[in-house]
């Protein structure tokens, strides 16, 4: 805008500055005979022109001489202002004092809220720009300008009218025309936008971007073709137009043409390497591809350049939560949602945080409130449907799967949970197509993941088992695109360490500092060994609380080892760790006798809790190698090290277990940990739960018998099978897939009785 009119109307002060109105003052005086001391029209002539012949520093300071002279001259602070500002240096006290000065004049306030929009100040300027048009309605720049500050601060919807009214007054407007088309999009029209922007390309067919702009509604209306041509074309017009290479990436990874998508995201950070849209862009692609470790630098860079985008901190948590951080990603969910209560994602993600954390409730709740602003989520759907299985009840579960499947077909998460709750039948046809028909595209990486392992459990609820150990090696191999590294070696030298540090000797020493505490029961062991059914089966019992997983003794043994293992300043830890322990338990599990952690990796650490809690019992689930090692496989894990996705790294990984847990059978005392084969459990439940309540140091009781009827909180993959009548059916299953195991074989001599 950046206006200089220099006649005011009869009743405003005169520009003079001598405080009388113009028509009383310089409007009846020849302009070549002015008042003595009084600034003549022809002074204020002289500093236009200067403006208009664009002498803008020569006129800044003969307007600034002239103001020593009459300080509330109000054109002279307009003049200033003006030169000032299209010089491209600070106008904005200025302004603000022509503004004060010549209240009537729309010109003052329109170039005063020119000044603040430019600096990005929009609610200010918005301000002065509503005084401006007050005065004026019709000032074509002052309605531009006050729409677009509307936008700027959320309220397209209010900003469209202005629009149309300056295109109306100025129909070939292109500004006006592709900023319509803006708040269109923001308003999610994108059809309106498409207009606008066609309508902007009559009147200037080659700006790069209204080519770029109409090329991201086209994607946003699924017409990626034409979205590619129009991205592709501003491109041309304008390669350095980083927009444009970003919304191309966009559309590459809408195709699933990922990696394309990455060079294009790239090209836009290298031209404008702030660009905090491309930032989240690319770590979303790269996530895609299994490239989290960068995908976490690139949204952490996001954050440190615009830490109120809210976008940024729900995408950390993202990968965060990949991460296997969940307090981390529960916190980064936590703070999206503080600069933006009403984002949908960033409430369904904290739900999912929630509910590996055991928080149900919570869970539910922010499950619903992303239902309550999109009543057709999938995604909270789905969760939704997971929350109700953890409670054992199927059908709702299902209920919600399908329906998240009816609103959204392509959406795969819900068919892969359909197939972890129930046995598949030949019947579900319609299963099968839908998920074969998500295979034939390009996928991100773990969405194809999780239909492949899906594809493995409906072949082997049908028993083709050649087709299921397929789909199984392929989820396998796709997931070690992800790039951890089992590092075998690093694991014995741990297990060398903690067998060294961690003998009877040393942790008898312990027992004086020990806690007296017979609360926690220790269920470990191998992975799919047995561990959630022994947990079901004790938590049916009324004087225990299954407490699932609870995360503590590797971050204790940390710790303890960073203080030094077998020093006095590791043993002096013991307390506050058995205090510290305790208390997530009681946090827990309110008044309960026993409470069960059921943590399959605490067998690293059997030691560590012995020396805090010599009281405490530890049941050590056994099953066949073969059978464990294969069912590790075949799970979509979603805290498994990367040991799990190959059968060398498996056989190592069981390898040290045994020799870990041999040791853990030489020194612990033999009232402190009991051995259960798994095997044996199914075959005679009544036996073994008996021994082992006996073990614990409780009385029998029936409701054992009929753990898969108790109603408690179970969210390991083992929910659905937990909540079945025992039976054989999982015992020796690896001979359906003996010709796949040969690397597992050498395992069985390391089993008793194992055939």
């Amino acid at each position: 805008m950046h206006k200089l009119g220099v006649k005011p109307g009869r009743n405003d002060p005169c520009p003079c500055g001598s405080g009388k109105k113009y028509k009383h003052c310089c409007a009846l005086q020849p302009a070549a005979m002015p008042p003595p001391q009084i600034l003549s029209p022809r002074e204020i002539g002289a500093l236009v022109e200067l403006v208009d012949h664009d002498r803008l520093s020569e006129a800044q300071f003969k307007a600034s001489a002239l103001l020593a002279i009459h300080p509330n001259a109000g054109i002279l602070w307009k003049i200033l202002g003006v030169a000032l500002m299209r010089q491209g240096r600070d106008a904005l006290q200025a302004l603000r004092r022509t503004a004060e000065l010549m209240p009537h004049d729309a010109e003052a306030h329109g170039n005063l809220g020119s000044a603040l929009h430019d600096q990005g100040q929009w609610a200010e300027g918005l301000a002065s720009l509503r005084r401006a048009l007050a005065i004026q309605p019709d000032d074509v720049a002052a309605l531009v300008d006050a729409a677009n500050a509307m936008k700027e601060l959320g309220r397209a919807r209010e900003a469209v009218p202005l629009y149309q009214k300056a295109l109306q007054l100025k129909p070939g407007l292109i500004e006006a025309q592709n900023n319509l088309g803006n708040a269109f999009l923001a308003l999610g029209q994108c059809d309106e936008a498409v207009a606008c922007y066609r309508r902007a390309l009559e009147i200037q067919p080659d700006d790069a971007e209204v080519h770029c702009n109409l090329g991201n509604a086209l994607r946003q209306l699924g017409a990626l073709d034409e979205a590619m041509a129009s991205s592709r074309r501003a491109i041309t017009l304008d390669p350095a137009l980083s927009v444009a290479h970003n919304n191309l990436g966009l559309i590459l990874a809408a195709l699933g043409q990922r990696e394309a998508a990455v060079a294009s995201f790239r090209q836009a950070l290298e031209l404008n390497p702030g660009y905090v849209e491309a930032l989240n862009n690319l770590g979303n692609v790269l996530r895609d591809l299994g490239d989290r470790r960068e995908a976490a630098s690139l949204y952490t860079r996001a954050i440190e350049l615009d830490p109120k985008r809210a976008e940024s901190h729900c995408n950390l948590g993202q990968v965060l939560f990949e991460f296997r951080r969940i307090d981390e990603a529960a916190a980064s969910y936590t703070q999206a949602l503080g600069l933006q209560p009403d984002y949908a994602l960033a409430h369904l993600s904290l739900g999912t945080a929630r509910r590996l954390q055991g928080r149900a409730a919570e869970a539910q709740a922010s499950c619903q409130a992303a239902l309550a602003i999109e009543p057709n989520y999938v995604e909270a759907l789905t969760l939704l449907g997971e929350l109700r299985a953890d409670r054992g009840q199927f059908s709702e579960a299902e209920e919600l799967f399908q329906r998240a499947i009816a609103i959204d077909p392509e959406f795969p998460f819900a068919f892969c949970s359909i197939a972890a709750h129930r046995k598949m039948t030949g019947e579900d046809t319609a299963w099968l197509q839908g998920t074969e028909a998500l295979l034939a595209k390009p996928l991100p990486l773990g969405h194809e993941i999780s239909l492949r392992y899906a594809h493995g459990k409906y072949f082997d609820d049908l028993r083709q088992y050649d087709q299921a150990f397929s789909s199984y090696r392929q989820a396998n191999e796709l997931t070690k695109r992800y790039g951890s590294n089992f590092d075998g070696a690093k694991l014995t030298q741990r297990v060398d360490e903690i067998i060294q540090s961690f003998d009877a000797p040393f942790m008898r020493r312990c027992q004086a500092r020990a806690s007296p505490s017979e609360l926690p029961v220790f269920i470990i062991g191998m992975p799919r060994s047995g561990t959630s059914l022994t947990e079901q089966i004790l938590a049916s019992h009324p004087a225990v609380f299954g407490a699932g997983e609870v995360t503590f003794w590797d971050g204790a043994f940390v710790a303890y080892k960073k203080a030094g293992l077998k020093s006095e300043a590791g043993a002096n830890l013991l307390p506050g760790m058995a205090s510290d322990y305790l208390d997530r338990l009681t946090a827990l599990s309110g008044q309960a006798l026993r409470v069960v952690d059921k943590l399959p990796a605490n067998f690293l650490y059997a030691g560590l809790i012995h020396a805090a809690f010599p009281q405490a019992r530890i049941i050590h689930m056994r099953r066949h190698p073969i059978d464990t090692c294969l069912s590790i496989y075949f799970q979509n894990f979603f805290n498994m090290g990367p040991y799990a996705n190959d059968f060398d790294n498996l056989a190592h990984y069981y390898g040290e277990y045994v020799r870990i847990t041999d040791h853990w059978r030489a020194v612990l005392p033999a009232a402190t940990l009991l051995e259960m084969p798994y095997e044996a459990l199914i075959e005679d439940q009544e036996f073994w739960t008996r021994r082992v309540l006996d073990f614990i140091g409780l009385p029998w009781d029936p409701k054992c018998l009929n753990f898969h009827q108790t109603d408690r909180l179970v969210i390991t993959a083992s929910k659905w099978q937990v909540r079945q009548k025992i039976n054989a059916a999982s015992a020796g299953r690896w001979r359906n897939y003996e010709k796949f195991v040969g690397p597992l074989r050498p395992l069985m001599e390391l089993y008793p009785n194992a055939r």
